[in-house]
């Protein structure tokens, strides 16, 4: 049985028994929300807790059950410099459990590069791009252990928008960075205005690593050093986690 948990304001967190569980509410959430609006701006986080909500969503738009035509695709972040086609990018990731699943057209998909030569112009060409296409509709997210929120970690300061990361210990060792051919030295990511700037958040939580930092979430003291602390600002935020997650009462 899924626990709601009151927490005032305008958040919703929802504990769901297992990570197929709570891959499967996220799915819901987010099929409901693609057929109210059908060219939705989604942008998509990558690792681990998401994945089961793209590869259900994916199997619920085979099955005919949500149209995706007009879907639109947003990427998050990426490490700096992974070629698009080194398997621990970002955009390796998003092509296989998102892009190719969904049959996303190129012209509905926009991504910064990893492998540019010079990532600050790369930034400032995003974030005209991010105006150009209005507020992201919604953020379907990850907090690392860290606190981190796409590659906005933990410091003095949290950018607005789009910029150059200087890359933790933490995210530089990365589970999904194992099969990188090349080790990142930087990470190019949205920043924690453009994520607030979304009309809705989708906050994904899995796995006995997260707990602490689903606990210091929970604390709702918004802290630089945890970036995810700032996601109590937004007005429309759903946390959905599975059990293994969930801090120990």
């Amino acid at each position: 049985m899924a626990r709601e948990i009151p927490c005032g304001g305008h958040a919703r967190i929802t504990i769901e028994s297992d990570y197929e569980r709570m891959s499967a509410r996220a799915a819901d959430w987010l099929v409901e929300a693609i057929r109210r609006q059908s060219d939705l701006l989604l942008c998509v986080a990558t690792g681990a807790s998401p994945l089961g909500a793209y590869r259900e969503l994916a199997r619920r738009a085979s099955d005919g059950a949500v149209a995706v035509d007009r879907l639109r695709i947003l990427k998050l972040d990426e490490w700096g410099p992974l070629p698009p086609d080194d398997p621990g990018s970002c955009e390796a990731y998003i092509r296989r459990e998102v892009l190719d699943p969904l049959r996303i057209a190129p012209d509905r998909y926009f991504a910064m590069r990893g492998d540019v030569p010079d990532p600050q112009a790369e930034c400032r060409r995003f974030r005209e791009t991010l105006a150009a296409l209005g507020p992201i509709d919604v953020s379907v997210l990850g907090v690392g252990t860290n606190g981190h929120l796409g590659l906005n970690e933990p410091g003095p300061w949290l950018h607005d928008g789009v910029h150059v990361a200087e890359l933790a210990p933490s995210s530089q060792g990365h589970g999904m960075l194992a099969t990188a051919r090349t080790r990142p030295t930087h990470g190019l990511t949205l920043g924690m205005g453009d994520l607030l700037r979304s009309r809705k958040l989708l906050l994904l939580v899995s796995g006995a690593d997260k707990r602490p930092a689903m606990r210091a979430l929970l604390d709702q003291r918004l802290r630089t050093e945890f970036p995810a602390s700032f996601l109590w600002l937004h007005r429309n935020l759903t946390v959905i986690c599975d059990a293994a997650a969930w801090p120990e009462e």
